[in-house]
C-alpha cells in the first residue's frame, strides 16, 4: 500500500487555534469497517525500531529543558500509545497534548472512497518559542518517515 502526502483538508483552527504547521498523509485500504479509533491504535500499537531508537534519543535529549517525554500525566486520561485523546468519533479520532515549547495534535481520520478506505493522519503544530521552533526543525525530516511507516501498520 502506497502512502501519499496530500493536502490537509481539516481546519486548524478548530482543532489548534494558531498552529503554524500542518501536514498529512494518507493510505488506502480494503477495510472498510475500519473505524478513527482501530485506525489510530494499529498505527500506534507499534513503532519500527529505529523510530523507538530515535524517540529514545529524544527524550534523552529533552529532558535537560523539561520537556514531557509522553502524553501520560497524572489525571487519568484515555490514551491511544503515548499520546492522550482530545476528543473522538466514529470518523476522526484526535490525540496530543500541550507542552512548554510546541502544542501539538494528530489527527486521525477515516472515509470511504469506492471500494476502499481512506486513512489519512493529519498533523498539526503551535510553536511557542524558539525551542519549539528549532525542536521542529530538527524533527521534521523524522517526522515525515515515521507517520508514513506508521500508516503502512494501518494496512498490515
Amino acid at each position: 500500500m502506497t502512502v501519499r502526502e496530500v493536502t490537509p483538508a481539516i481546519d486548524p483552527n478548530t482543532l489548534l487555534p494558531g498552529a503554524q504547521f500542518a501536514d498529512a498523509f494518507r493510505i488506502e485500504i480494503g477495510d472498510r469497517a475500519l473505524n478513527a479509533r482501530q485506525a489510530a491504535e494499529r498505527m500506534m500499537a507499534r513503532q519500527p525500531r529505529w523510530a523507538e531508537a530515535l524517540l529514545t534519543l529524544r527524550n534523552i535529549l529533552v529532558a535537560p529543558f523539561g520537556l514531557k517525554t509522553s502524553g501520560a500525566s497524572s489525571k487519568p486520561r484515555e490514551m491511544v500509545g503515548i499520546f492522550p485523546i482530545v476528543s473522538e468519533q466514529p470518523e476522526r479520532l484526535v490525540a496530543g497534548f500541550n507542552d512548554k515549547h510546541l502544542d501539538f495534535r494528530i489527527v486521525v481520520d477515516v472515509a470511504t472512497s469506492g471500494a476502499a478506505r481512506e486513512v489519512t493522519a493529519t498533523t498539526l503544530v503551535l510553536t511557542h518559542n524558539w525551542l519549539g521552533r528549532t525542536y521542529l526543525a530538527v524533527i521534521m525530516p523524522f517526522h515525515r518517515l515515521i507517520v508514513r511507516s506508521l500508516l503502512r501498520q494501518v494496512a498490515a
